[in-house]
């Protein structure tokens, strides 16, 4: 069989992200439901936040208003790069599926990076109805500047392909052990909470803050967070970019490794 010319993978991952993106528009009324849990997130979030400040005007260093910015943001990203369901592997192992995905002339693990890419598009327009009302009820606040705001948005790609990365090296454990609903559970807290995506690092104990500077979650929460609040400029914010796109490469070698380990082990039940 000829190899696929780069047009046709290209178009197979697009078919593919367009099925994902399909079939998570098939359930809007649960992603509605979500925004609504969303709102009330944020909502609660802003009276702890409220409760912890009291009358003071800032905390280390940092006022209300930018905790209030950060802690609604990092929801509403949060929301949108991890979905419950944050990796399709599970399923397609369980189901059997797997079969018909290692049969495609184009790799697994670029099916399951289009599939998760769908899935986020089609989440995209939802979160972005929730954002006017994210700023009402949380308070989220503009970047200081347009750099900060340019500069958001690359530090945001990167951190989007690091939580797939991490999504994924999560969904190959399911090639050693089928039932992975506990580790997942586990994984998500840990994960939200070393991302700073419930306290920003900065209000972390020392160290505390040391252990989630040395893992990747940070940078795929906190670092395009505290970029676009300005908290990260001119060689700080050059360095975590650096920083960001070093740990895409160890992932994806990472990922790599750990696939070629879990393609040996394949077992198709069910389908």
């Amino acid at each position: 069989m000829s190899r696929p010319t780069p047009k046709a993978v290209l178009e197979a991952y697009g078919a593919i992200a367009r099925v994902n993106a399909g079939s998570a528009l098939a359930y809007r009324a649960d992603y509605v439901v979500g925004i609504l849990g969303l709102l009330v997130q944020v909502f609660l979030l802003r009276m702890v936040w409220e409760a912890v400040y009291a009358d003071r005007g800032s905390v280390d260093g940092v006022d209300l208003s930018t905790t209030i910015a950060y802690a609604t943001l990092a929801t509403v990203q949060y929301w949108l790069s991890n979905p419950w369901n944050f990796s399709v592997i599970p399923q397609r192992v369980r189901e059997g599926k797997i079969a018909i995905d290692l049969s495609r002339p184009v790799s697994f693990l670029g099916q399951v990076v289009a599939g998760q890419v769908g899935t986020t598009a089609a989440l995209a327009p939802f979160a972005l109805v929730a954002v006017p009302f994210t700023v009402l009820v949380g308070g989220a606040q503009p970047p200081p500047s347009v750099g900060a705001g340019l500069a958001y948005v690359v530090s945001l790609g990167l951190a989007y392909v690091i939580t797939i990365l991490l999504s994924s090296l999560v969904g190959l454990s399911t090639f050693w052990t089928l039932e992975v609903g506990g580790f997942f559970m586990i994984y998500r807290m840990v994960s939200q909470f070393l991302a700073g995506a419930l306290v920003p690092l900065w209000f972390m104990p020392d160290w505390l803050r040391t252990v989630a500077e040395v893992l990747p979650f940070q940078a795929a929460t906190y670092t395009p967070l505290a970029v676009y609040l300005g908290r990260l400029a001119g060689p700080d914010l050059a360095a975590a970019l650096i920083v960001q796109a070093g740990w895409i490469v160890l992932l994806w070698l990472v990922l790599r490794l750990v696939w070629s380990r879990a393609l040996h082990r394949v077992v198709v039940q069910g389908g």
